[in-house]
């Protein structure tokens, strides 16, 4: 053996007994380790993000408070400034979520010590404001967002009086006059992210999920007729999905990318039901008539029902078998009067279901099972019943193309092929008198269809696009 060899062989054992010989880049065992100073963009921010400013943003400002910026939680509300640099004793903003039973969040578990004394530490070690300058928000409902460009639409909810189209865009929901003349309203929030919208049964609300990915998930629940945020519930940290109202307007579910499906009670969005019974994100939630029980769709490939009250699981609606079906389900929609069940996804096919199972499941059976509807292309993303649930309307992508189509459920007939569609479509809405169809997605036009005779209406951009215009190089 060499004698290089030999040295390596001594330091590996003296390594492996725990002996070594400490050089200049040695740290002492008496050193402190070096603490980095705390981020209010990287590690306040998303805190107050996920836990506080479902009640304090611009939208809802409850005690005057804003929390979603840094130069806003220093102006604090009502009680005064929200903190004093480097004094966290004397600062409101760690008195309120501090304590046995903190103020704030109000109606929500408490922050964890850790995160209390995160926030603390931050306060004392001077407040320093690191948001860089290139992500500072300045959207609130005096400041709407500006678009160079039609936004993708991936929600579209018609109001059940017939008069109001509401349309996703970026961190805000578009209301729209239904014959397409012009905008009634535009409720901005801070969810970037819509991914659902659906009115109550009444019309005074409207309920929107979504969020920021990998930051948090919202609900949010709008006044109509005064065009104000009624309440918003921030809820895991990452974007919700598939929101649904109970026929009676007093229950609201939907599905989160942490795998669940949630029920909130409306009147004051408590949290009455946690599902995890799926293994992939849920995508779509709704309710049985009686609203006795919830079912839930997911990229697991299943659709599963679950009784409220206890949140019980009770079946897979759909069949076990590998392979029956192909890819996650991604939209769902139950049948208006009855407890069918029409769910679409990644193999293009419709299909509909019955939601209680008549006899003792057989490994390989699809019992539940009505019927299959002709196939679409690619994935489909969004479907809705007309009002007597007679006809539904199903929209797909392919990732390059897409294509909306309108089905007459009873027979499985193709009624009509929605002209026009050059790009996904991910959002359509039925309208409550069943006359006309609207569809939305990756190319930001609203379309809007005679369901009679397939035959377009109208179309629109829903926002207002300013071009931008090339700096002149000198």
């Amino acid at each position: 053996m060499s004698a290089r060899c030999v040295k390596w062989s001594c330091l590996v054992l003296l390594a492996l007994l725990g002996v070594w010989f400490p050089g200049e880049s040695a740290i002492r065992a008496d050193e402190p380790a070096k603490v980095s100073p705390v981020s209010f963009y990287r590690q306040v921010r998303p805190l107050l993000q996920r836990n506080c400013t479902g009640c304090h943003q611009p939208a809802k400002a409850g005690g005057k408070l804003i929390l979603t910026s840094f130069a806003a939680t220093l102006a604090g509300g009502e009680q005064g400034a929200g903190f004093e640099a480097g004094k966290p004793g004397d600062s409101l903003l760690i008195e309120a979520i501090s304590g046995e039973k903190p103020s704030m969040p109000k109606g929500a578990p408490p922050l964890s010590k850790d995160q209390v004394a995160l926030i603390g530490r931050w306060v004392q070690e001077g407040a320093k404001d690191d948001t860089p300058a290139e992500v500072q928000d300045t959207i609130s409902p005096e400041n709407p967002p500006m678009y160079h460009s039609a936004p993708v639409i991936s929600a579209l909810a018609w109001s059940p009086d017939g008069q109001l189209i509401a349309v996703s865009g970026f961190r805000e929901i578009l209301l729209h006059k239904a014959d397409g003349s012009g905008l009634a309203g535009r409720l901005v929030g801070r969810s970037q992210y819509i991914t659902s919208l659906t009115f109550s049964p009444d019309g005074k609300l409207l309920a929107a999920t979504g969020g920021n990915p990998s930051l948090f998930g919202e609900v949010q629940f709008w006044n109509v007729a005064e065009r104000k945020l009624e309440r918003s519930v921030t809820l895991t940290t990452d974007t919700l999905f598939g929101g649904r109202f109970s026929d009676d307007g007093t229950l609201f579910a939907f599905g989160g990318a942490d795998n669940s499906a949630r029920i909130l009670r409306v009147a004051d969005a408590e949290q009455i039901l946690k599902f995890d019974a799926h293994a992939d994100w849920v995508m779509g939630t709704t309710f049985s008539v009686d609203a006795k029980h919830m079912i839930s769709i997911s990229r697991d490939r299943s659709m599963k029902l679950s009784i409220v009250e206890s949140g019980q699981f009770v079946d897979n609606i759909t069949s076990i078998t590998p392979g029956a079906l192909k890819g996650g389900l991604q939209a769902l929609r139950r049948h208006p009067k009855k407890d069918e069940l029409l769910i679409g996804g990644a193999d293009g096919e419709p299909k509909l279901y019955k939601m209680i199972r008549t006899q003792v499941r057989i490994i390989g059976d699809d019992f539940n099972k009505l019927r299959g509807y002709p196939v679409m292309k690619g994935r489909i993303f969004a479907l809705d019943f007309n009002a007597d649930g007679s006809q539904y309307v199903a929209g797909s992508s392919t990732g390059g193309t897409g294509m909306a189509r309108i089905y007459s459920t009873e027979d499985g007939k193709l009624l009509h092929e929605l002209p026009g569609h050059t790009r996904g479509v991910f959002a359509v809405a039925f309208a409550p008198d069943g006359k006309r169809v609207a569809t939305g997605g990756f190319d930001g036009i609203i379309r809007i269809f005679n369901a009679e005779n397939g035959e377009l209406f109208k179309d629109f951009v829903p926002v207002e696009v300013t071009p931008t215009v090339a700096a002149v190089i000198k």
